[in-house]
């Protein structure tokens, strides 16, 4: 069972676009420094996170996938916002603003595009407030940066074997008609939607979580291997314990992208505490696994294991301890 499933899911997780990032980690190293900050700023996680007072700047920018530009724009533009609200979260921080950066062949492109941004920027309370546009470009395409602050960190950089790995996912939504996107935002409640989002950083101040990462365009397993990259560790992945939609087959599903998603390593103590916060506001939020010191993600199901991935012989992102 393992074997086909690890054949049908991983070819289709963009994994190979996600070994692009290796050439950025070969130029910047795992670390910046500046004149301006009291300690090095860490690279490879969701955000950057930039040591200011008394807690952190948040700073990150996601390229939207061209193929959802050219035909599904609104929700590219909500989809921009989104994914970008997320990575302030996943750190345990909140949003102040949004910057983006348009290309549309038309004006009509680039409304639609400006209307799928608007639309998330008020149901996530997260002004956009500048960028660039060019409405004469010969292809469509957008980027969002965002800026955010925390107090207190979630970050991929320190899972620890021992640690219970934990998904916190939103059930309830519906499939995209055309590409691998689990919908649980764009027909909610936007006080929902926030109050949902602001478990996050609630758990970080209370001691409950210091690890995480929001589910990405890799889904859950290949999330879960830029986890454990950053932190130098393995995972073993019980799949059957993985919480899913009951109308989505599990292979369709660890290809998702969720719109409310997030990875979460944690001490087995915290577990049950972590859940009640989760719990009121709708949120799934279960283990899935454990992590481990071997360098390997190990998917589990009964008596059955697999290998899905071994950094000792190939790297993802290339963002690793080493």
């Amino acid at each position: 069972m393992l074997t086909e499933l690890i054949d049908q899911v991983r070819p289709a997780l963009g994994l190979q676009q996600k070994q692009d990032i290796q050439l950025a980690a070969r130029h910047l190293g795992r670390f910046a420094y500046s004149d301006q900050t009291a300690e090095p700023i860490l690279l490879g996680d969701d955000c950057a996170a930039i040591a200011d007072g008394d807690g952190y700047l948040l700073l990150a920018a996601e390229g939207l996938w061209p193929p959802l530009v050219e035909t599904d724009p609104w929700f590219a533009g909500w989809c921009a916002v989104l994914v970008n609200v997320s990575d302030i979260y996943a750190m345990g921080g909140r949003p102040l603003a949004v910057v983006d950066a348009l290309w549309s062949a038309s004006s009509e492109q680039a409304d639609l595009l400006w209307q799928g941004m608007i639309a998330a920027s008020k149901a996530f309370n997260v002004p956009i407030v500048g960028g660039h546009s060019n409405c004469h470009s010969p292809y469509g395409a957008l980027s969002v940066a965002i800026l955010g602050r925390a107090t207190h960190l979630i970050s991929s950089f320190t899972a620890q074997p021992g640690h219970v790995l934990v998904l916190a996912t939103q059930l309830t939504g519906r499939l995209h008609p055309q590409y691998p996107f689990w919908d649980a935002a764009t027909q909610a409640d936007p006080a929902d939607l926030r109050r949902q989002l602001a478990v996050l950083p609630a758990i970080a101040q209370q001691g409950l979580c210091q690890t995480g990462k929001d589910v990405s365009m890799g889904g859950i397993l290949g999330t879960a291997m830029m986890l454990l990259e950053t932190s130098g560790c393995g995972a073993v992945i019980d799949v059957p314990t993985i919480p899913r939609p009951p109308s989505v087959p599990l292979t369709q599903w660890l290809r998702c992208f969720p719109s409310y998603g997030f990875l979460l390593s944690v001490a087995p103590e915290h577990l049950a505490a972590l859940q009640h916060c989760f719990q009121p506001e709708g949120i799934t939020c279960e283990a899935i696994g454990y992590i481990t010191d071997a360098p390997q993600l190990i998917l589990k199901s009964g008596a059955e294991m697999a290998v899905f991935w071994d950094f000792s012989t190939e790297g993802l992102t290339g963002f690793s301890p080493e």
